[in-house]
């Protein structure tokens, strides 16, 4: 269950190791003076290892910002951010990479697949900067392929595939190093209600089987129902968990 502390603070139910993600009084500024543009006001709250945490908020919200900060992609004015035990402002520039390429997995709205590049060829990037030997970097990336549904699409390239197959490629390549945690921004944002669907199903089976943990940007109230806990943000802040 879910319980509510001070304002703006969502404490989640913990399986045993702590949780995935530990977020303390968090705050992210844009700008300067009467102009400045509040995105985070004091978020704090926790994501259990191994569930779905869906973040749910109208445009402007704030929950690319928190994707951002807790993928350590951006730095918060202040607050404290923990991803799988590690304080992020903790590592450095170079265990920042380090945390990014090994323990997170990113999934965008735009797929961000390289175009010349075929579907097998794309899952296998993030293994090739890890340099993993070729024969387990081409049987992970045939096993994730099989995982999302694709083991016959392998050879194609994204034009020739469906804005719902190039979304199942993305989230094989998310998986390629194993992360510790998935963070998924608006995945469906692109595809038909059908399709999305589909996707966030596919998301949720994979949090099982790969035995991961997701926090995924949506707005779509229908995938809200597969989520294991619901986060609402508006205007910077924390205003219903459940």
């Amino acid at each position: 269950m879910t319980e509510s502390t001070e304002a703006g603070t969502a404490v989640l139910d913990q399986d045993g190791g702590g949780p995935m993600v530990a977020v303390r009084d968090l705050h992210r500024s844009y700008g300067s003076g009467a102009a400045a543009v509040h995105a985070l006001r004091g978020v704090s709250f926790e994501v259990p290892r191994g569930e779905l945490v869906a973040l749910k908020g109208r445009s402007g919200s704030g929950k690319t910002t928190l994707l951002n900060l807790v993928g350590g992609l951006d730095e918060p004015d202040s607050g404290r951010i923990e991803v799988d035990g590690l304080g992020l402002a903790d590592l450095g520039e170079n265990g920042l990479l380090e945390l990014r390429r090994d323990r997170i997995g990113f999934i965008f709205q735009s797929f961000g697949l390289i175009r010349i590049l075929s579907a097998a060829e794309n899952v296998g990037v993030p293994m090739r900067l890890r340099r993993t030997p070729v024969r387990e970097r081409e049987a992970r990336v045939e096993l994730l392929l099989g995982l999302v549904g694709l083991e016959g699409h392998a050879k194609q390239r994204p034009g020739e595939l469906s804005g719902g197959q190039q979304q199942r490629v993305a989230i094989a390549r998310a998986l390629a190093n194993k992360p510790a945690l998935l963070i998924a921004d608006e995945p469906t944002g692109q595809l038909d209600a059908e399709t999305g669907l589909a996707v966030m199903e596919l998301l949720r089976a994979v949090v099982r089987s790969e035995h991961v943990t997701a926090l995924v940007a949506t707005h779509d109230p229908a995938l809200l129902d597969l989520a294991d806990r619901v986060l609402e943000l508006s205007d910077g802040e924390i205003v219903e968990q459940r």
